[in-house]
């Protein structure tokens, strides 16, 4: 019973990743995509998206990462393919759910589920071009603007040597609006050998048990409930298990959130560590109530300095960081 943390662009990158696997239950985890289009990628563009290459392709918490591609080019995608794993990526996935207007209009991610035959060319040639003992995998959702082709697509990527299927159970149309058509997930379940992983709108415990009941999926890949809930994948392994331990209090996230300022300010301009911040914490508020109150704190906060004062300051005195703490 794997729990996934899922690619999301823009919002989980090396640092969010490192944080969120420093909770426990996520087994692994997925890079941003890297882009490729007509040319070999240098070194430099692995290492900027997936600095854990460097570190055995692991997080710091000893969770594996996968690197993900995207692109429509079977020759160009095997070629980055075939480079990534040489520095060291032990998984490619190959990225053909993204729903962006300016990724598919540039013949990337889900647009690409309108045409099963270069779905299946893409992923033959990065399997041919790859180590034997380097994983490839896919990520899909249920189609573009329809399911016609939904079975046709993993039919696809299953006989081209798809190691494993993600599916996301929207369409690109539907892009993140619920509900999330898990039974369509078992429907390509049985129509594809490869093993299946579920993936959308799980936010609590109750969403995924009812997504692998109605999904048949042991597997599930979790995106935003996760950035929402840090401890949810925690929860699930603790209640698998008995435990009860599971949950992680509102103050001992605030400890959390300012390691996690601090690893975005020594990464990026200073001008966007603010925003990434105030990005987390916004989602937080789904999962957290006494986020709400934060949030409306920190968006007036446009000093770098002064804000990561005013997360120490709120630290400062708290009690609860104990048993736990991440």
């Amino acid at each position: 019973m794997i729990i996934a943390l899922a690619p999301m662009e823009g919002l989980v990158d090396d640092v969010m990743r490192e944080v969120l696997t420093r909770f426990g239950g996520i087994d692994w985890c997925v890079t941003e995509f890297i882009r490729v289009t007509d040319t070999l990628l240098p070194n430099r563009f692995y290492h900027r998206v997936a600095p854990e290459l460097l570190a055995g392709a692991q997080t710091a918490a000893g969770v594996p990462v996968r690197l993900q591609l995207l692109g429509s080019d079977p020759i160009c995608l095997a070629d980055n393919a075939a480079k990534a794993a040489s520095l060291g990526a032990p998984v490619i996935d190959l990225n053909f759910g993204c729903p962006a207007k300016t990724v598919n209009r540039h013949r990337g991610g889900a647009v690409l589920l309108q045409e099963p035959e270069l779905l299946y060319q893409i992923v033959a040639e990065v399997r041919k071009a790859t180590p034997a003992e380097t994983l490839v995998t896919t990520k899909m959702r249920l189609g573009y603007a329809d399911t016609s082709l939904a079975l046709d697509c993993a039919r696809a990527l299953d006989a081209a040597g798809s190691a494993q299927i993600v599916v996301h159970a929207r369409t690109k149309m539907d892009g993140y609006k619920p509900p999330a058509h898990w039974h369509w997930i078992a429907r390509i379940k049985e129509a594809v050998k490869a093993p299946v992983v579920a993936n959308g709108e799980v936010w609590t415990i109750a969403d995924y048990h009812a997504c692998r009941r109605e999904s048949h999926c042991d597997d599930v890949m979790i995106g935003r409930g996760l950035v929402a809930r840090p401890d949810l994948a925690r929860q699930i392994v603790a209640e698998r298990e008995g435990r009860s331990d599971g949950e992680v209090s509102w103050h001992a996230m605030l400890p959390v959130l300012l390691d996690f300022y601090r690893q975005v300010r020594a990464s990026v301009e200073p001008k966007h560590a603010p925003g990434r911040l105030k990005q987390w914490v916004g989602y937080l508020r789904q999962g957290f109530d006494e986020a709400d109150e934060l949030f409306r704190q920190l968006r007036q906060q446009t000093d770098p300095d002064e804000l990561e004062r005013f997360l120490a300051y709120k630290i400062e005195g708290v009690s609860d960081t104990s048993s736990n703490h991440p």
